[in-house]
């Protein structure tokens, strides 16, 4: 079936009060469980992007669709982040920049040798990227992290936030989950927010954010940014329930939709509050449904964007 990738027409973000936004969920953090690895570890060199075309993953019919939401141009800044070229309006979030980091890249499934070299995470070593997961018929969620990804940054600069994604399907793979989180720290960015997509179990269903622990062991220390994530990732989840109607996961995080992780890079390494989203799990029909919907996608970014801006204004 072809998938509508077409955005809805953008609406401002609509910030809701601090305990409005925690009343949604409670910030209890529970223990871990299934979950991404795009994001995070040690300290190597950005891999050379040999194709800047974009691409994704191809859809049931055999075609490369373009890749949806705005186009985009390469950001003047450092790292492999992009950002949109046109002036930004005056807004609740000038002078704020955040970084959008969507989960894997459509390329990884061609470059395997290159995504299952292992990078320092800070407590250990992990593969430098995942090609993800899908749904069952093919929607990739590299193609959704993406579309979620080119809507949020719509929504945000609308508000007046200076956006830069870590990539944009515009090199062959990757970036790795080392370089995905050093492209938050070198922004300074004040939030950085990475996009999934789970592939769990049928009858798993829901959301969960994923918030980075107490960590501090080779070139991870998050000591300085644990309580201000776990205020994002509370005020994001608060706001995903109200603006998408999805339930926190009802397989992760104690119903809460928050969950906390040591071992990912993209938390690990980060030095500024940083947040994975676990926006449903492509595998279970009825979250798929939901995933694969472009007006569903285009909640899941309005809620993001509406978490992100209590958080700032907070």
């Amino acid at each position: 079936m072809p998938y509508d990738d077409s955005p809805p027409p953008t609406r401002r973000a609509r910030p809701l009060s601090v305990a409005a936004a925690l009343a949604a969920v409670c910030l209890t953090a529970a223990g871990c469980g299934g979950g991404p690895e795009a994001d995070g570890a040690g300290a190597v060199s950005p891999r050379p992007g040999a194709d800047a075309a974009s691409s994704t993953a191809p859809t049931p019919t055999g075609k490369q669709p373009e890749p949806s939401g705005t186009a985009s141009s390469s950001d003047s800044g450092s790292g492999s982040g992009t950002g949109s070229a046109k002036p930004l309006p005056k807004g609740p979030l000038t002078g704020r920049t955040v970084v959008i980091d969507p989960g894997h890249n459509p390329r990884n499934r061609d470059h395997t040798r290159e995504i299952n070299e292992k990078v320092d995470i800070g407590t250990g070593r992990k593969e430098c990227d995942t090609t993800g997961t899908s749904t069952d018929d093919g929607y990739a969620e590299a193609r959704f992290t993406l579309d979620v990804s080119h809507r949020l940054r719509t929504l945000l600069e609308a508000e007046g936030a200076r956006v830069r994604l870590t990539h944009d399907a515009d090199r062959p793979f990757g970036p790795c989950i080392d370089e995905r989180a050093r492209i938050g720290n070198e922004a300074k960015a004040d939030a950085v927010v990475s996009v999934h997509a789970d592939g769990s179990a049928v009858g798993n269903r829901g959301f969960h954010v994923i918030l980075p622990a107490a960590v501090k062991g080779g070139g991870a220390d998050t000591s300085k940014i644990v309580k201000s994530s776990a205020d994002l990732g509370a005020r994001i989840a608060g706001h995903f329930v109200r603006t998408t109607g999805s339930a926190p996961s009802n397989y992760i995080g104690g119903n809460t939709g928050l969950d906390t992780r040591n071992d990912l890079g993209g938390l690990n390494l980060s030095t500024v509050p940083k947040v994975f989203v676990e926006c449903g799990n492509m595998r279970d029909p009825k979250d798929a449904a939901l995933l694969t919907s472009a007006s569903w996608r285009q909640k899941a970014a309005q809620g993001l964007t509406d978490g992100i801006t209590s958080y700032l204004k907070g």
